[in-house]
């Protein structure tokens, strides 16, 4: 590992998966040709960053600015100091905002403010591509009652996109963030959710698809302050041949905050045995009048369902793809528009596609057991 890059280590527990590696290589990585980047067909701003700077000619901000951003204490995110920030006022609603992040090679930092006001509303999509280091820092403040949906997708074809999530709730606000990990390169989400207020309300989660050598992994601590919260981190992950991927959930309750309810679903999916999926649900829970819950499975494809559809005349590998789709398609259903959701469901086929052509696969028997 390169010294100067100044990463953890794998002995502190937060960043026990971590591919540190894998960012060290990423951040070494030869340019490359910038690839093709479109918008969903969506009304609002939309924002276009090459390597970390913005391309105005592909770009509408709307009421997004640019300028300096807080990048706090995080090991990774405080290397982002300069970004884009959406500020809303009370009783906004603003169209969706669209980022693209192109990667062409080598490290490039960006980070993010989001601050809405009491009772607005904002959705943020942001996209990934290209190949190299892509280190991202998220710091969000949501007012009384204010909502938020964010829609992250991470298709990078090489290199490794790094994103650190900062978000505090005021009383009654709202945050449902949902996470794809469709591309081929290496991946660290690094969360810590506040529910400052009493009766906030926070989802984080999302689908890691890895294949090949790949390695994928979140962790994500929500901490209810506030009594009456609501909590649900909901993770799939689907490992093929060596790859690995790593959900580490956490939520803790305060001392004060009672009445909370707490979730969190980490299911795993195996393509391959000899695919790693680690998985570690956690709860710390300081109050007495709660209800949290948490659940952890790893297995592969039912093999009775597989008989049971090629019985009925749909091919094995047709039958592979249908039933890994539906095993993270509960991941996805909370994004709330119809658009965005499609995309999502597009880039979870395509990855589908490519994990479950290869003619190896075919011949080991590609879920022919169960764990």
């Amino acid at each position: 590992m390169t010294p100067l890059l100044d990463l953890p280590s794998n002995r502190e527990e937060a960043w026990r998966w971590a591919d540190l590696g894998g960012i060290a290589a990423a951040a070494a990585l030869a340019p490359v040709a910038a690839p093709e980047a479109e918008f969903l067909d969506l009304p609002g701003a939309k924002l276009l960053f090459v390597d970390g700077v913005l391309d105005a000619t592909r770009s509408d901000l709307g009421p997004v600015t640019l300028g300096a951003v807080d990048p706090g204490e995080h090991p990774l995110g405080r290397r982002a100091s300069q970004g884009w920030t959406l500020r809303l006022a009370t009783d906004a609603v603003a169209e969706p905002v669209q980022v693209v992040h192109v990667a062409t090679g080598a490290e490039n930092h960006l980070a993010a403010a989001i601050a809405l006001a009491d009772d607005a509303a904002a959705q943020v999509i942001e996209t990934y591509v290209g190949a190299g280091w892509s280190n991202r820092l998220a710091r969000i403040t949501l007012g009384k009652a204010a909502r938020l949906m964010r829609s992250v997708r991470l298709l990078q074809a090489a290199g490794f996109t790094s994103l650190r999530e900062e978000a505090t709730l005021g009383e009654g606000a709202s945050l449902v963030t949902t996470v794809l990990g469709a591309g081929d390169a290496g991946t660290r989400i690094d969360g810590a959710i506040c529910l400052a207020g009493e009766g906030g309300y926070a989802e984080f989660g999302g689908a890691l698809l890895t294949r090949d050598a790949q390695r994928q992994e979140c962790a994500v601590r929500v901490r209810h302050a506030a009594p009456n919260g609501q909590s649900h981190q909901l993770w799939r992950a689907v490992a093929a041949d060596r790859s690995v991927a790593s959900l580490a959930a956490a939520v803790e309750v305060a001392r004060d905050a009672q009445k909370t309810d707490g979730e969190q679903s980490l299911r795993g999916l195996l393509l391959q045995r000899t695919a790693t999926v680690n998985l570690k649900p956690e709860l710390e829970i300081f109050a007495d009048d709660v209800k949290c819950a948490h659940g952890a499975t790893v297995g592969e494809l039912d093999a009775r369902a597989l008989f049971y559809m090629q019985s009925r005349g749909i091919p094995k590998a047709r039958a592979q793809a249908l039933l890994t789709r539906a095993f993270v398609a509960d991941a996805m259903e909370r994004i709330g528009d119809e658009t965005v959701r499609a995309a999502f469901v597009a880039d979870a086929d395509a990855w589908l596609e490519r994990a479950l052509q290869s003619p190896s696969r075919s011949r080991e028997g590609l879920g022919e057991g169960s764990r």
